[in-house]
């Protein structure tokens, strides 16, 4: 069973004319580890997209 997430929120709002747009976006919080974890794994997935197309061009 996993742990519950928890996320913070942050609310923007903009006019647009005579609109009123707002975007909330939530953001997960992680323990330091998860935090350095999850680092590690985008990283990794990052080098591999440059990896692959680094010989191009």
């Amino acid at each position: 069973m996993q742990a519950q997430v928890k996320y913070e929120s942050e609310i923007k709002t903009a006019l647009l004319g005579d609109r009123t747009i707002t975007v909330k976006n939530l953001t997960p919080v992680f323990s330091p580890q998860e935090q350095d974890k999850r680092n590690r794994e985008i990283e990794r997935r990052l080098f591999d997209v440059f990896r692959k197309y680094a010989g191009r061009g």
